[in-house]
């Protein structure tokens, strides 16, 4: 899995890369890998999730709309 996070500050990124060195997660950034590379692991990533999507929801694996709206007004009334 690829995950491409746009950093805004200086701060930003000392705190994220300390935390993923923390958690000794493996990591590039982009000025260690190629562009195009990553657009294109990112639209090869999508379109496997797209396609597992629509096999799921072909098959039958997916919840309706009214089932979430029930879902939804039940949890209000448990609230109230």
């Amino acid at each position: 899995m690829s995950i491409l996070i746009d950093i805004q500050n200086e701060q930003e990124k000392k705190v994220l890369l300390a935390f993923l060195e923390s958690m000794n997660f493996k990591f590039k950034t982009i000025n260690e890998i190629d562009e195009n590379l990553i657009h294109s692991e990112f639209l090869k990533e999508y379109n496997l999730e797209i396609d597992k999507a629509e096999k799921e929801i072909e098959s039958g694996n997916f919840v309706s709309q009214k089932d979430v709206e029930n879902l939804l007004s039940e949890r209000r009334k448990s609230l109230e």
